[in-house]
């Protein structure tokens, strides 16, 4: 099957749309003040979780953009599918990276061959790694990288030890932006600093509280509104909307629901409806829920509690599984078998955990444990930073820990989503989960290049792990970004992936 994409330069350049502010003041600059959530730890590597604050200021760009779940171009014009493991994208002329030098075929195989070659392995393609392990194809690290990329005239080929019928859309991943070749002087550590494409230059990075960055003046969309861009790394929430408030931001992400009401005109809060649900995960090699009925009693515990109405109040969605609002397909889901709950054994102890870096699930985390200790168990909660916490899940240190998870924040694809997060290969499995069943549902699902059936197989692999109580959804939730007055052309992105652009200014 051969399929060629066309050049939308509109589609991949609004990102699913901006919103504006009304009013305002200027400090006569015009440099936007942004405040984000994540404080770095890596200089804004594209290797880790960190990659996506290079992309929402507007620094790096990737071959592919979502927009509404499906690859669209940016740094790549068209691609074509030539064989059922090889795909050619023809790289985009005229594009500079920010230290002057030529977007080239040769630069971008060598971005991506790094990337792919990174340990551990980004995510968007740790799924497919997996992938072609429960295929049977072999044992893939003994082959090398989940990828290779070679440049070949004006394009790149990309070549897959299976066929991956998403592979424009896993390029699309903040993970996998390409960087100029200066960027590798730590080739475990990338630097963005002046080695994007986007229309803004990453000049410094101040550690883990801020950033500063520049118009870029030979931006390949054309000319950017404001001259730069001041960010803070403001990991207490409160701040941030502390700093719309009192006119300190321009921009400011994840506003706390409970702060959200007191930021008045001409401020607002803007919601935009996310594939992201947070939910409680439960270990399932932890020796508290080797038994089926006892992480069935704990679904039982925190099912009814209101999460989206009390702790969000009414801005954010009740989980209804996974896929939420988002994903209008997963409206009619497949029937789900739940085991009945069993009785507590006396003594049960609960290690919960989470981050607090979005402010409402330390709450939830609360809430989730009053709930466990009246049904009978005894709980410890613990509270930690997303890196610290990162760092140990998946170790047994917790048998229970509650995340808030993007479905498209990797791939746009929910069945690599959930081979990530559920397969027994899984690269981002903090349940634990394994179950050859499910595996063969997501490999089935992972072959076919029809998107009606990859979506039918996520929504059966998705019964299986809840009816399993690997998972229990709670919200689905919704940006909340904080927009100062006179503020316009702030990305209305559900994959979290775009922010600030070409077109965000201050009046």
């Amino acid at each position: 099957m051969k399929r060629l994409v066309p050049v939308l330069l509109a589609a991949a350049l609004l990102l699913a749309g901006c919103f504006s502010g009304g009013g305002g003041s200027d400090d006569g600059a015009g440099r936007l003040r942004v405040g984000l959530s994540f404080p770095p730890t890596a200089g804004l590597s594209p290797y880790g979780n960190e990659a996506t604050l290079a992309t929402r200021l507007g620094v790096t760009e990737s071959l592919t953009a979502l927009v509404g779940g499906e690859a669209q171009p940016v740094l790549a014009t068209a691609w074509t599918q030539t064989t059922p493991t090889t795909w050619r994208f023809t790289v985009r002329p005229g594009v500079t990276f920010h230290d002057g030098s030529p977007l080239s075929p040769a630069a971008v195989a060598d971005s991506l061959n790094r990337a792919a070659a990174a340990t551990p392995v980004p995510r968007a393609l740790s799924s497919l790694k997996k992938d072609t392990q429960r295929s049977g194809a072999g044992p893939v690290e003994e082959a090398g990288t989940p990828l290779a990329v070679a440049p070949e005239g004006d394009a790149v080929v990309v070549t897959t030890p299976l066929p991956d019928p998403v592979l424009p859309a896993r390029l699309a991943s903040p993970e996998l932006v390409v960087l100029a070749g200066g960027a590798y002087a730590d080739p475990t550590r990338p630097s963005p600093v002046r080695a994007g494409t986007g229309p803004f230059v990453l000049t410094a990075v101040q550690g883990s509280s801020g950033a500063s960055l520049d118009r870029n003046p030979s931006y390949w969309r054309g000319p950017v509104s404001a001259p730069g861009i001041d960010a803070r790394f403001l990991a207490d929430s409160a701040a941030r909307a502390n700093g719309v408030r009192a006119g300190e931001l321009d921009v400011a992400e994840a506003i706390p629901a409970s702060q959200a009401a007191s930021i008045a005109a001409p401020a607002q809060v803007v919601g935009v409806p996310l594939p992201r649900s947070v939910s409680l995960y439960l270990d399932q090699r932890s020796p508290v829920f080797a038994d089926p009925g006892v992480r069935a009693a704990v679904r039982q515990a925190v099912r009814p509690l209101d999460v989206a109405g009390s702790i969000y109040e009414g801005r954010a969605d009740p989980a209804a599984g996974l896929f939420g609002p988002a994903s209008p397909w997963a409206a009619t889901r497949p029937p789900r078998v739940q085991t009945p709950a069993g009785p507590v054994p006396p003594g049960t102890r609960i290690r919960l955990a989470t981050y607090s870096d979005r402010a409402e699930l330390p709450e939830v985390a609360t809430a989730d444990a009053d709930a466990l200790r009246r049904a009978g168990f005894t709980v410890d909660v613990t509270v930690l930073d997303s890196s610290a916490l990162e760092a140990q899940l998946g170790t047994g240190a917790y048998d229970a820990v509650v995340l808030s998870r993007s479905q498209q924040l990797d791939t746009g694809d929910p069945v690599s989503y959930l081979a990530s997060d559920f397969g027994c290969a899984g690269g981002y499995n903090w349940a634990r989960y394994c179950d050859p069943a499910t595996d063969a549902v997501l490999a089935q699902g992972g072959a076919t290049t029809d998107l009606a059936a990859r979506r039918q197989a996520a929504l059966d692999a998705e019964a299986r792990v809840l009816s399993a109580d690997a998972v229990v959804p709670q919200v689905t939730e919704r940006a909340r970004i904080g927009v100062a007055g006179g503020v316009t052309g702030v990305a209305e992105d559900p994959n979290e992936q775009t922010l600030i652009t070409a077109t965000t200014a201050r009046s």
